[in-house]
């Protein structure tokens, strides 16, 4: 029986049945996940569903996997967070990420001024725990003016007086995240942030090795974008992307386009570090869900063709992408197991976000956030909170 996703039934519990089910760490074929007021009540064969709860049957070969969380997201639908950094801006990014199976992200505020952080930071800490939104993640301004990327040099800055305090109310707003370049921030600058709760990831950094290592054992447990912004792994000088592939304490975020690491450094990646280390996500910007092909950056004209956004120097700025498409890539470009590529785009983030037993697993009393792909890897539905989003089939 499939509801109408615009008159769902009025009941407070009801299954999905699809051919497979990846429970976000392994398969279960023929498969149905149980759903009572929103979370997960658990997981069975077919003839195992309760006799009198509504059922929604996918369609042949379809696939049901936990939702996908992202944990970089500059924009969607139009909109980008640097111009509207408030919650009813993170709230419509969520939703434009929906459709493509995003059912948890960090809307993420590049390199910006002060105010409009602190604009962020606020926002966040009202709305962080509803609408798919987790947590904020702000990339910048503490970073590397060598490694600036799509940031604008002018407002890359040093931690001043007040700065610390006030990214320290981050851990008020779910569970968010600072990027940052260990080299340009004062000792015991990430060990505090860390001690108060909030995730420390390298990014837009020139950092040695030997100065990942001591920001790792100071708390930092991710890297942003592993292999852009960042020097290349060399014979001598392991850097951030030789310290990231070794180092198992921290988990490396990886845009899988095509475009901004070539397929064979995605398949090195996954096999250095394991799909239980290795995040997808999409740098998403405004272009994403909407029909734009140019938008405004702090100033700057960003363009879209073929599939990159680049400014008018040719930089590339942020990714035309989305985490359903991040999947396929995984598996049609770089050849993975598909069963890598969806752990990639759930449960790893939820691990790095400490939030395994809420979301990125279909286990008991995790909420029901699920996404259904198509035979194409291509979403047909959505679940938040056991509501369905939209069912294309």
């Amino acid at each position: 029986m499939r509801p109408d996703p615009s008159n769902p039934p009025k009941t407070d519990r009801h299954a999905i049945l699809a051919d497979r089910v990846f429970d976000g760490r392994g398969w279960r074929p023929e498969s149905a996940v149980l759903i009572r007021d929103g979370r997960i009540a658990g997981l069975g064969a077919w003839g195992e569903v309760p006799a009198d709860w509504p059922q929604t049957r996918l369609p042949t070969g379809a696939v049901l996997a936990p939702g996908f969380i992202d944990l970089q997201v500059n924009g969607g639908g139009g909109l980008l967070l640097n111009n509207q950094p408030t919650a009813d801006g993170m709230r419509a990014i969520a939703r434009a990420h929906r459709r493509f199976g995003t059912t948890g992200c960090l809307p993420t505020l590049i390199t910006d001024t002060r105010e409009q952080m602190r604009i962020a930071i606020a926002a966040a800490r009202t709305v962080s725990g509803g609408d798919g939104i987790i947590g904020l993640h702000l990339e910048g301004p503490f970073i590397s003016p060598k490694r600036p990327g799509i940031h604008r040099p002018d407002r890359i800055a040093q931690p001043g007086a007040g700065d610390l305090e006030e990214l320290r109310e981050l851990a008020d707003a779910g569970r968010s995240l600072v990027t940052l370049a260990p080299e340009c921030v004062p000792a015991g600058f990430v060990q505090t942030l860390a001690s108060a709760g909030v995730r420390i990831s390298i990014g837009h950094s020139e950092a040695s090795a030997a100065v990942v290592m001591q920001a790792v054992a100071d708390g930092a447990t991710g890297v942003t974008h592993l292999f852009n912004a960042m020097p290349p792994l060399s014979a001598r000088d392991p850097g951030i992307v030789g310290t990231a592939l070794t180092e198992p304490r921290l988990t490396a975020g990886v845009i899988v386009d095509g475009i901004h690491v070539d397929p064979v450094s995605v398949r090195a990646a996954f096999t250095a570090k394991g799909a239980d280390r290795i995040a997808l996500v999409t740098d998403a910007m405004p272009t994403v869900g909407a029909s734009l092909n140019r938008f405004e950056l702090m100033g700057r004209t960003i363009k879209l063709s073929d599939g990159r956004l680049t400014s008018e120097e040719g930089t590339l700025a942020g990714a035309h992408l989305d985490m359903a498409s991040a999947v396929r890539n995984t598996v049609r470009l770089a050849k993975l197991p598909l069963e890598d590529a969806l752990r990639a785009a759930s449960l790893t983030p939820a691990q790095f976000l400490g939030l395994d037993n809420e979301r990125g697993a279909l286990i008991a009393g995790a909420r029901a956030d699920l996404v259904a792909l198509d035979q194409e890897l291509t979403v047909i539905a959505t679940w938040v909170d056991g509501d369905i989003d939209d069912l294309k089939c």
